[in-house]
């Protein structure tokens, strides 16, 4: 009786874990947003980067959100490490016309509500790629890309089953 009672319950557990749905992240949910200057003179939203304590006054709502991004790499560049931010098309479009606006005030990314870097916009942005320096030890990085690869590929996918 008592076997028999165990392989049911392993059983139903079995079957049961299998009902449960997609296995458990192997990532932390990551959303990056972008936050353009506040012109001057207007009322905005003072960020502080976290280990130069600049102040940026920023719009209140984000120019990017986690929607309008397909792809984000690690990129090594002359000034060294920074990440590398692919548009999604309409997002590039839009982009390109904002960037090409407002040259001269500074786009500040957030991860999580949280800032991390700013860059300033020096020309319009044709090609949809956003390169940004952020405020980080370099080998936090390479995580740090993990999560924010992987949390837009699953947002992605999610926005492309709703349709």
């Amino acid at each position: 009786m008592k076997t028999w009672t165990l392989c049911t319950v392993l059983l139903v557990s079995t079957l049961l874990a299998g009902c449960a749905g997609p296995s458990v992240r192997d990532y932390a949910v990551t959303r990056p947003r972008f936050f353009l200057e506040a012109a001057p003179n207007t009322d905005g939203t003072v960020v502080v980067l976290p280990k130069s304590g600049v102040n940026v006054s920023v719009n209140s709502k984000p120019v990017l959100t986690e929607g309008d991004i397909v792809n984000v790499e690690l990129a090594q560049v002359d000034l060294g490490k920074c990440l590398l931010f692919e548009l999604s098309p309409s997002a590039r479009r839009d982009f390109y016309r904002l960037s090409g606006t407002h040259q001269g005030r500074r786009l500040v990314l957030t991860v999580n509500d949280y800032p991390l870097g700013a860059r300033r916009i020096d020309g319009a942005i044709e090609n949809g790629v956003v390169f940004i320096f952020v405020e980080m030890d370099d080998d936090a990085l390479p995580q740090l890309v993990t999560n924010l690869k992987k949390s837009t590929v699953a947002l992605q996918q999610e926005l492309r089953r709703k349709g």
